[in-house]
């Protein structure tokens, strides 16, 4: 049998089926949620006050939960369900505790620091009203830090669909939280706001529960931590360095936030100088970023998500580690470059399809989210590769190389973010974060490949990724041409038309195109056995 019919392909591409496919309907509520939500806001200064509400708490979710948490958790996990279950739920059971006590220990603080800074913005009503609505959003977050762990336990057990699935509820929440603003007389968008945020905290609360549910047959919960001490340690070493090394791309859209919000926060004004972003800002660049992260995270999370325990069961096996890390990085860039390219394309008429129209963003809005998604659709396929490296570091217990390489990004994102906003405005921010993840992609590739000893990109790799390359880019030029025959859109159903034309012509000519390549990765994907 061929290495590439091998059946050790099965696991892996059933999960990234699994996530994947989850995925997507959450990212389609998600979409509907936006559908509502800009239509709430529009490109304004409520709007960004209400983007900062969920990025503050979602940022702890990505960076405690889903990413360095997880990371570090789910190596030690998987090791002590190998070889002592009972040993495992008694660490599983301390991991939550302590997750809980941090993170309840951190939402306190921060309610406290932002009651007092509220106290100060009485004569800023815009600047009052976003720390009142991250003020109500923080419980959000130890919720669904605690609803990842028991997310990453699942998938240790092979169960990815409950916490992909998770999601959704969030999505349905905001979505009934939303529609109160066009059935409620008198409602006004901080008012609506303010419900969308209580809404976002008890859908933290029904994630947890869902996972739970879901959790019961493969753990029993205990208050005896005998033997842990051990495996605690391991992972409080591993912990800190994943927490910056996973965390990259969410430090660096934290720090795009903060920017953004600087004329709400501090004012027109910089040093003397007037500040390029204006109170929209964040509005803008919270709802592009939302369009740039659906296929980030139906694909590229997906396949490190499904990936990241194979890897972990297979540390002490070279052979079989590397099978599964070529195999991932041939699933992601599979997926990732074609959605990198077409998204980039269709950008205009997304934004106009999902933005505009029936109270939606302005058309000064519409182009600035164009010239932001497009900045950061170039990063698409990095951010996507970047999981899958930065987990194989991990699976091998290396979690410190991540690290200094993540540092050394978001001081480059940093640098490049306070360049590229006077000349490009919210778009240098998107620039600067696409820039800085192709850096830590070439960084993390030529690390790991030194670390292993042998190339990542083996021959079928390199034969692969030679056929999909050019497959891509015929792709984007027909998609380029879809949208240039057509007529100059200049209603909203004009552009729907034309975005519906170019995903067709892109996924039925990229299909194609695989299948006449015989690219094994589409079969992967859509066959069973």
């Amino acid at each position: 049998m061929s290495t590439e019919a091998h059946a050790d392909h099965r696991p892996l591409a059933a999960a990234v089926r699994t996530v994947s496919g989850l995925t997507l309907l959450s990212r389609i509520a998600g979409l509907l949620r936006d559908l509502v939500t800009v239509r709430v806001f529009a490109d304004s200064a409520v709007g960004s006050a209400f983007a900062a509400a969920l990025a503050i708490p979602n940022t702890f979710r990505r960076l405690f939960g889903e990413g360095a948490l997880s990371a570090a958790f789910i190596p030690e996990y998987t090791t002590l369900t190998r070889d002592d279950s009972a040993l495992a739920q008694r660490f599983a059971t301390l991991v939550v505790a302590l997750l809980t006590l941090a993170t309840g220990a951190i939402t306190i603080a921060l309610e406290l620091v932002l009651a007092f800074l509220l106290t100060a913005a009485d004569d800023a009503p815009d600047a009052a009203l976003s720390l009142r609505l991250i003020m109500i959003t923080l419980p959000y977050m130890p919720l669904v830090c605690a609803g990842a762990i028991l997310g990453a336990m699942l998938q240790v057990h092979n169960r990815f669909a409950p916490h992909a699935a998770a999601p959704i509820i969030l999505n349905l929440f905001i979505i009934v939280a939303a529609t109160t603003h066009f059935v409620i007389d008198g409602a006004t968008p901080a008012r609506t706001a303010v419900y969308i945020s209580i809404a976002t905290v008890i859908a933290g609360a029904a994630q947890l529960a869902w996972c739970a549910l879901a959790l019961r047959r493969h753990i029993r919960w205990t208050r005896s931590f005998h033997a842990t001490r051990d495996a605690a340690r391991r992972l409080a070493s591993r912990f800190l360095p994943a927490l910056l090394g996973l965390g990259t791309l969410q430090l660096n859209s934290l720090i795009d936030t903060l920017i953004a919000m600087w004329p709400i926060w501090f004012g027109p004004a910089i040093l003397g100088l007037a500040y390029p972003l204006d109170d929209a800002s964040n509005s803008i660049l919270f709802f592009s970023q939302r369009l740039y992260q659906f296929p980030l995270g139906v694909f590229g999370i997906a396949v490190a998500t499904a990936v990241f325990p194979l890897l972990s069961r297979h540390a002490r096996e070279p052979d079989h580690f590397l099978q599964t890390l070529r195999r991932g990085v041939r699933l992601s860039i599979f997926i990732a470059l074609p959605a990198t390219i077409g998204l980039a394309l269709v950008s205009r008429d997304l934004v106009a399809v999902m933005y505009t129209g029936a109270g939606g963003f302005s058309a000064d809005g519409a182009a600035r989210a164009t010239a932001v998604l497009v900045g950061y659709a170039l990063g698409v396929w990095a951010y996507s590769l970047n999981q899958i490296l930065t987990r194989a570091f991990y699976a091998l217990g290396d979690t410190r190389t991540p690290m200094r390489i993540a540092i050394a990004m978001v001081g480059l994102n940093l640098a490049l973010n306070l360049a590229l906003i006077w000349p490009f405005r919210e778009a240098g921010l998107a620039w600067a974060t696409a820039t800085a993840a192709t850096a830590q992609l070439a960084a993390l590739a030529f690390i790991l490949g030194r670390r292993l000893g042998v190339p990542i990109l083996d021959p079928p790799t390199r034969s692969s990724v030679a056929r999909i390359v050019p497959l891509s880019g015929a792709m984007g030029i027909l998609v380029a041409l879809s949208i240039l025959v057509a007529p100059a859109p200049t209603t909203w159903s004009a552009h729907l038309a034309i975005l519906g034309v170019a995903i067709l012509v892109g996924m039925g000519a990229y299909a194609a195109g695989a299948r006449a390549l015989r690219l094994h990765e589409l079969s992967w994907l859509v066959k069973l056995r």
